[in-house]
């Protein structure tokens, strides 16, 4: 989401992404304090002003105009075209938990809101906030786009004042990579994490938030416009689009792509995740109910593999047996629970199985860097076909990172220049090293290699769906998921307790890999991150 709000802490967040304390501004100026590039915030000059020409500079801070509250900010925009409404949407971690919880859980709720501003139909105005809180003391954040440069600027209101947290390109810097508002949007772009069917969390058609009737949520002027989550899907997707299009574009403009670990890196690592899960509401779930299907992006990254790679894939999606599940949930103890008001349930999430899977803005960047050319679709299949079993936090994946240029390359050739270096590496280590396997996937002639990787993941998934239906097999797989939500739980996205389910599995238990042939085992160590690390 836009919004980076610790777990259970109401009302304004003073630092909030910006690391600026509200009493060094200044009302009526907007400041600057890029995280790891300035070392505390400072009023913007008429120069860096005139610089930004994105909604919130054009239309408010080049006009002196300061919005303290979403109210006035959304007051102060043009009506957008046709008339159209402020599109709300409405998300909370503990919206579906029951209103007769006792004790009841933090009932954090914020809305998300998107508007047409400057440009003619599409949006380039996303507004994050507190909802039902009050309007001058709740957070607000902004992410704008400036079509002129190509960029999402990042703003917060910080009373009395606006900060500046910078653009997409400081997303991506060293300095302020993984700092400030970019530890959560870490490569420049907006951030839905719950991006696909069922959006676990949001109103959406697959669901509907429970408010108390005396729920100050119900008053706010904003509840009334709110829209289901499936329209934000869209929206979200294209203005991921939107960044990637123009930041490659940006880097190959002249022949040479200075750093093309920047970009190989959402290849071969895992810089951002979405959470997704079945459909299936897990209350509903009986010993008698039929078998339901597990998210695809648990097994493999099928969204990039198969939708746009198009492996010719037929296997079906492993289905999990309903009384499995249930056995599941009480053999490792599931519940929802909040520590900081002592909430507590058995049971999974409201939908079933929710996980961390490949990020839509890193396969997006895969994607477009095979439809321009910058990448040989057989590369990209190459790459993710290392340790497919495992479509997040593999560690023999990141281990190919080690041949990819840190330095200015051709993009002409540059997929070619990285697949030899790997493949020279391969003849000095064993054939089970993971660039021994991308060597051989990479010799494969043009015409099979298709084929050959689709009868890999059929195989697969036919041992999934043996496994899955005996004891040992689903257990393995419920080990599995937990595993995957704790690497999860280390990145800022993990932003509320109530997100994933707690279980009795250790927070030190092993971390754990999928093999080929569905069985489950320890992970190898990790790979050195090449994400760097911020300092204090």
């Amino acid at each position: 989401m836009l919004s980076d709000v610790p777990d259970g802490v109401p009302g304004e967040v003073r630092d909030d992404g910006c690391g600026a304390d509200a009493a060094s501004l200044t009302a009526d100026r907007l400041h600057r304090r890029v995280i790891g590039v300035d070392p505390q915030a400072a009023p913007m000059n008429d120069g860096e002003l005139a610089a930004l020409g994105d909604p919130m500079a054009v239309l408010f801070f080049r006009r002196g105009v300061f919005p303290m509250t979403v109210g006035e900010l959304l007051a102060g925009l043009p009506q957008p075209p046709g008339g159209l409404p402020n599109a709300v949407y409405l998300i909370g971690e503990a919206g579906q938990v029951p209103l007769n919880a006792s004790p009841p859980p933090f009932r954090d709720f914020r809305f998300a809101i998107t508007r047409t501003a400057l440009q003619s139909k599409d949006v380039d105005l996303l507004i994050s906030t507190g909802a039902g809180d009050d309007p001058a003391t709740t957070f607000l954040q902004v992410a704008a786009w400036d079509a002129d440069a190509g960029v999402f600027n990042y703003y917060s209101r910080i009373s009395p004042s606006w900060v500046w947290s910078g653009d997409s390109w400081a997303a991506l810097a060293e300095g302020s990579r993984g700092r400030g508002c970019f530890d959560s949007h870490i490569n420049g772009s907006v951030v839905m994490k719950e991006l696909a069917l069922p959006w676990s969390n949001w109103q959406s058609q697959a669901a509907t938030i429970n408010l108390p009737a005396n729920s100050p949520v119900r008053a706010d002027p904003l509840f009334a416009q709110v829209v289901g989550a499936e329209n934000l899907e869209l929206t979200v997707r294209a203005l991921v689009g939107r960044w990637t299009a123009a930041r490659l574009a940006a880097v190959t403009r002249t022949g040479t792509v200075e750093r093309p670990d920047h970009l190989l890196r959402q290849l071969f690592t895992t810089t951002s995740v979405n959470l997704s899960s079945s459909a299936v509401q897990s209350a509903a779930v009986t010993p008698a109910s039929q078998d339901f299907p597990l998210p695809v992006g648990f097994w493999l990254n099928g969204d990039a593999l198969i939708n746009d790679l198009a492996l010719p894939v037929t296997a079906t999606v492993p289905r999990a047996p309903a009384a499995r599940y249930l056995a599941g949930l009480r053999t490792f103890g599931f519940r929802l629970q909040e520590k900081a008001t002592g909430f507590r349930r058995s049971g999974d999430t409201f939908f079933a199985f929710v996980v961390p899977e490949a990020a839509f803005e890193d396969n997006d960047v895969v994607r477009r860097m095979v439809q321009s050319g910058l990448l040989p679709a057989k590369f990209a299949a190459c790459a993710l076909m290392v340790d497919f079993t495992n479509p997040i936090f593999s560690t023999d994946r990141a281990r190919l990172m080690a041949y990819v240029p840190t330095g200015p390359a051709p993009a002409a050739g540059l997929a070619e220049e990285i697949a030899r270096a790997i493949t020279k590496a391969a003849d000095a280590l064993p054939a089970t090293s993971p660039e021994a396997r991308f060597a051989a996937d990479w010799a494969l002639p043009d015409a099979d290699w298709p084929q050959t990787f689709a009868g890999r993941i059929d195989a697969y998934l036919g041992e999934v769906s043996a496994r899955i239906g005996t004891s040992s097999g689903f257990e393995d797989y419920l080990r599995l998921a937990e595993s995957r939500r704790r690497d999860f739980k280390t990145m800022r996205l993990n932003e509320f307790e109530l997100t994933l389910p707690a279980t009795n599995i250790p927070a030190n238990a092993a971390r754990l890999a999928m093999l080929a042939n569905a069985t489950v085992t320890p992970a190898p160590v990790p790979a050195p991150d090449p994400t760097p690390t911020p300092g204090p």
